[in-house]
């Protein structure tokens, strides 16, 4: 079976989970916009499906891509400018000078903490609804 479809399994799934981890995206310094575009460059492997020490892991390797398209996101964004996201319009156009090299590797750090954090509340969804072996099956063949 392909990646893919152990992936499209979980898509309900992970509806659920978006859901339930709004609060902790509230909570980050990332907007909820910003969220949406960081996790249309992540992407979820299981690492040892084969085993009991199987997770879920989210794949990173993308982001990088799209972090100075968060500072676009904040700068479309109104409310940007009195959001305390630890973004906005003054960082976005310091950025356009150069500026802000250390902010994207802080926040880049923060995507990727985030992401993590998401992929174990997806896995640990999976497991209290009983389709963990399942989908842990599915990625192995």
């Amino acid at each position: 079976m392909s990646t893919r479809a152990w992936q499209d399994r979980i898509v309900g799934d992970r509806m659920t989970v978006d859901q339930e981890f709004t609060d902790a995206i509230e909570s980050s310094q990332f907007s909820r916009q910003q969220w949406g575009l960081i996790m249309t460059a992540v992407e979820f492997d299981i690492e040892n499906p084969d085993d009991e020490s199987a997770a879920l892991v989210a794949d990173t390797e993308k982001l990088p891509h799209v972090m100075d398209e968060l500072d676009d996101i904040d700068a479309r964004t109104p409310m940007a400018a009195s959001d305390d996201s630890g973004g906005g319009i003054l960082d976005s156009i310091s950025g356009l000078f150069g500026g802000g090299g250390d902010d994207h590797d802080e926040q880049l750090a923060a995507a990727e903490r985030l992401a993590d954090r998401y992929a174990e509340q997806l896995q640990t969804h999976l497991e209290e609804q009983g389709k963990w072996d399942e989908i842990r099956a599915a990625a192995r063949d």
